[in-house]
């Protein structure tokens, strides 16, 4: 699966690097970086949640 961050509805509320930081990055910007572009097998279930968990419904998995 792959990693969508939308950054223009970003607004660097930090959910997603609290849950997965070694996945996502909140910028010096305030807006998300993801760190991977895919999604493996074993850190699927954490990503989902982290992805589950943005307010602004800025990530998603293709």
């Amino acid at each position: 699966m792959k990693i969508i961050a939308d950054r223009a509805i970003c607004e660097g509320h930090g959910m997603c690097e609290a849950l997965a930081p070694d996945v996502f990055r909140v910028g010096d910007d305030g807006i998300v970086v993801p760190l991977a572009d895919a999604v493996s097998a074993s850190g699927h279930a954490v990503i989902e949640l982290a992805v589950d968990t943005c307010p602004v419904q800025a990530l998603r998995l293709e």
